[in-house]
């Protein structure tokens, strides 16, 4: 089978491309010009790699028709951090670009769309979320999500492909981006620094990366998977409580700057997902816990931590 991996330089979509290439598929990849591959360097001599931006989606079309990919999953987006959440390119790049990509993948053949998306398209919510809540999402970048989900759901009703949205709350592991809250803490910790914190109290829902690829690479074996689905552990640990499990795998004796931060006027408090649709649809259920996979990502950070 034939894949092409968008936004596999990053933390998610390269150990994708790994998992797609070790199960012996046939695997293309599209990443940004100024992206760096160090994530990909055990793979990288068995994928082709082609290079676009999003709002340049255009100048990779040759290249798709080349490889003519039966499966799209769709990772790439810019503007990911929290400081871009507004920033009115979630639109004129992530949406356009989105959308021309499909019709591409569609005109080359395509048959299965899977694109990851994101809890923000739910907005807040103080319960578990569901597939069937209504979506409320309170940043430009929640609405661009849901806006290419819902598009490509209704183009791939329209065109015969199967469709496939997969909203993932939060994952990690080695190799993610060091500003993201665990790979930051770990780091700190091992400087001998003391990591500023919030209280702590927020209630977020954690998933190693190992297990997020399974779900997604599932997907896209299992004909059966179509539709929306929510990808977590399906569980909760309050901030605080993570930290404190970092802390205490590092050196129990490090302080915490607990309360150090102020929170944040939107601040998201309370982040987990019902997953039982995915897991009866996949057959798939996390199998990493978060002490086994904090314990991964703290050890792959001693290896390779900057000083």
């Amino acid at each position: 089978m034939s894949f092409l991996v968008t936004g596999a330089s990053g933390h998610l979509g390269s150990y994708l491309t790994k998992r797609l290439v070790e199960q012996g598929e046939d695997v293309s990849i599209l990443v940004r010009k100024e992206s760096e591959l160090w994530r990909l360097a055990d793979v990288i001599d068995r994928i082709r790699i082609f290079h676009a931006d999003l709002d340049e989606i255009e100048t990779a079309s040759d290249a798709i028709a080349e490889i003519r990919p039966e499966t799209v999953f769709h990772l790439a987006w810019s503007g990911v951090m929290s400081n871009f959440r507004n920033h009115p390119r979630q639109v004129t790049s992530n949406v356009k670009g989105s959308l021309r990509l499909f019709e591409i993948a569609h005109e080359n053949g395509c048959r299965c769309w899977i694109g990851v998306g994101s809890q923000a398209e739910y907005g807040p919510y103080d319960v578990p979320l569901r597939e069937d809540l209504p979506t409320r999402p309170n940043t430009v970048y929640g609405v661009s999500k849901l806006c290419v989900a819902l598009l490509t759901e209704k183009l791939c009703q329209l065109t015969g492909m199967r469709f496939v949205w997969l909203r993932l709350l939060a994952s990690y592991g080695p190799k993610d981006n060091e500003r993201h809250l665990i790979p930051s803490v770990i780091n700190q910790l091992l400087r001998g620094e003391k990591p500023a914190l919030t209280r702590g109290e927020q209630k977020w829902d954690y998933l190693y990366v190992d297990d997020a690829v399974e779900a997604i690479h599932l997907a896209a074996l299992k004909p059966e998977v179509n539709g929306v689905y929510n990808l977590g552990s399906g569980e909760i640990h309050t901030v605080r409580n993570i930290a404190e499990r970092l802390r205490d795998i590092i050196d129990p004796s490090l302080p915490l700057g607990i309360g150090e931060v102020p929170y944040l006027p939107d601040q998201v408090m309370h982040l987990q997902a019902d997953i039982t649709k995915l897991q009866t649809a996949a057959g798939w259920s996390p199998r990493i816990t978060l002490d086994a996979g904090l314990r991964r990502t703290v050890a792959w950070h001693r290896t390779n931590i900057k000083q």
